[in-house]
This record gives structure tokens, sequence and C-alpha cells, in this order.
């Protein structure tokens, strides 16, 4: 699965460097609400509604999906992605490493 992964200095230079990136927080609906914080950006996407929103992504368009802390959530709905023919990464280390690594953060809406 690390193949599908992508660090967090390489997201910021991608996101920097092309507007064409789809950023999906899949956090769990309570992850997300307990935190005040998301990559600026990204659209909450239920991770256990995924079948109501996957065609939402064109097949051609590159995304970037992060949870928590990169684990299961985020590499289970990479898999699915990818398992539909969509263009996904999942952030090694999620958004704790996100935040960590002091990289720009937004207040969730």
């Amino acid at each position: 699965m690390e193949k599908f992964a992508i660090d967090t200095e390489s997201l910021d230079k991608l996101l920097s460097d092309s507007k064409k990136v789809r950023l999906l927080d899949v956090r769990r609906k309570m992850d997300y609400e307990a935190s005040p914080h998301k990559i600026p950006g990204a659209l909450w996407r239920d991770p256990e509604k995924i079948g109501l929103w996957i065609n939402e992504l064109p097949a051609g368009q590159q995304a970037v999906v992060y949870c928590v802390k990169g684990g299961s959530v985020s590499q289970s709905i990479t898999d699915r992605l990818r398992s539909e023919d969509r263009n996904a990464l999942f952030l090694k280390g999620g958004l704790k490493a996100w935040i960590e690594g002091g990289k720009t953060v937004e207040v969730n809406r």
C-alpha cells in the first residue's frame, strides 16, 4: 500500500504546483467534528458513504485522501477509489503528520 502513499512535503509541493488535485478529508464523522482543523481546500466526505460520493471524482483527476493518522480509513478509501479506476493516494501520517510538520491548516466550517 505504500506505493499509493504521499508524504506531507510531496503533498505540499503538489498542492502549490497544481490546482487539479482533489483533496479529500475522509476522517470518520466523529473525528472530523472533534477537530477544529483541516488541510486548506480539502472537502470532507464521510468514509462510510463512499458509494454516494465516489462518482464526484472524475476518472482522470488526481485525488489525495487523508484521515487522522493515515491508517486504515484513508488506506481503505484509497483502495476503493483505485478499484473504481480513480487516481488516488493517501497522506502518510494523515492530518496529524501535516500539523506536526508545521503545514498550513484552516478551521473546519
